[in-house]
């Protein structure tokens, strides 16, 4: 008897890899958007989970941010009844309509599901994405090393697999995937990025750029990994005579902890930030301080550096 076609064993193979990592009888959750990525990702979750002693049930976030949005939503609660599993579906509302915001409420949303993990769709590509835009924003080692494979109950199975390799498995599956209309829109840097700079990347130096950036995005996780577990704990205000005598690499590792913290949101958190932050350190001339995202500033009053809201 043949076996499933190679992008479908691919699939499930990346999500059996991850249950193993679970106990058995606990619920893991896929967060389905109902593009390619999404779908194969259910489909491997619906078909790995009983046999391998584990419970599946995924979730749909309806953002609100385009006409149709509801049906697309329903869309995907069918999609995963036919493969056996109960979608819930989370209505959010962003702050705003740009991506950023609606990542912000997207997570603030999956923060509050009742499971064991929640399985994100992400794949090589993407990760190669992400190191691009860390490249261009000129930002550090943590966020040139993209997105972890787990982070707390979230997990990213598929970080090996290509885009072309879900495609696949959905259409070797019969599965529909929702062709999002924000992913050609070019006022999206992530989307240039997609359809522009990565496709001249692979002509003029030849295919393999995305897996390259993927392997350099995990070695510099794991040189980022161990500086922050060598980075000493200190609590904000910071004594700027303790901060002055660390290296640079853990100096800047504290005030961004420390500009996290105080409610600076890590992902619009650049190096430019934590470089001036720096400065009130390394080269104080009286600056007033430096503003960060989130309605915050980093401060030095005297001999210390603190964060307060945004005058």
């Amino acid at each position: 008897m043949a076996g499933p076609d190679p992008a479908v064993a691919d699939v499930r193979r990346a999500v059996r890899a991850f249950l193993a990592t679970t106990p058995p009888g606990s619920l893991t959750v896929a967060a389905v958007s109902g593009g390619a990525d999404s779908l194969a990702l259910l489909a491997a979750l619906a078909w790995e989970a009983p046999r391998n002693d584990r419970r599946a049930a995924a979730v749909t976030v309806d953002h609100g941010l385009h006409r149709g949005s509801a049906t697309q939503a329903a869309a995907v609660v069918a999609q995963a009844a036919a493969l056996g599993l109960d979608c819930e579906v989370l209505t959010v509302a962003p702050d705003g309509r740009n991506e950023a915001d609606a990542r912000r409420a997207r997570y603030a949303a999956l923060d509050a599901v009742d499971a064991g993990a929640v399985l994100l769709g992400h794949t090589r590509d993407d990760q190669a994405e992400s190191v691009l835009l860390g490249l261009a924003r000129g930002s550090g080692a943590r966020s040139l090393s993209g997105m972890p494979a787990t982070r707390g109950r979230y997990a990213r199975p598929f970080l090996d697999l290509t885009r072309v390799t879900t495609e696949r498995a959905c259409a070797a599956l019969g599965l529909v995937p929702w062709a999002d209309p924000a992913n050609d829109d070019p006022r999206f840097a992530r989307n240039r990025v997609r359809h522009r700079v990565l496709p001249v990347l692979e002509a003029e130096l030849g295919p393999g750029v995305a897996a390259a950036l993927a392997r350099t995005a995990g070695l510099l996780r794991a040189d980022a990994d161990l500086l922050d577990a060598l980075t000493p704990e200190l609590a904000a205000p910071f004594d700027v005579a303790v901060l002055a005598v660390l290296p640079s690499a853990f100096r800047t590792r504290v005030l961004r902890r420390g500009a996290v913290a105080a409610g600076s949101p890590a992902n619009d958190l650049t190096a430019a930030h934590v470089v001036a932050m720096d400065a009130l350190v390394t080269e104080w001339h009286g600056q007033r301080g430096v503003d960060l995202p989130g309605g915050l500033a980093a401060v030095r009053t005297c001999d210390t550096v603190a964060f307060r809201p945004q005058a």
